[in-house]
């Protein structure tokens, strides 16, 4: 029985978007250990507060993530 831990910053992603995090991860794992393993799946998303998250030694905002997004769209 697997447990996924997914952690991301607060205010990014919405409910729904979270949901298909869930929905796509466990799709993910069962295409892997096999589908009779679903039900027993486990993702979990933890997210951290804004600020509380860093990268290359800065500071990382839900708004610093929306930048990175728009630019990549």
């Amino acid at each position: 029985m697997p447990l996924v831990n997914v952690q991301v910053i607060e205010n990014v992603f919405t409910a729904e978007q979270k949901k298909e995090i869930i929905q796509k991860i466990t799709d993910t794992m069962t295409s892997i250990e096999g589908e009779a393993l679903r039900e027993v799946t486990w993702v979990k998303i933890d997210e951290v507060k804004e600020g509380n998250w860093g990268i290359g030694g800065h500071c990382v905002t839900a708004a610093d993530v929306h930048a990175m997004q728009m630019a990549s769209a």
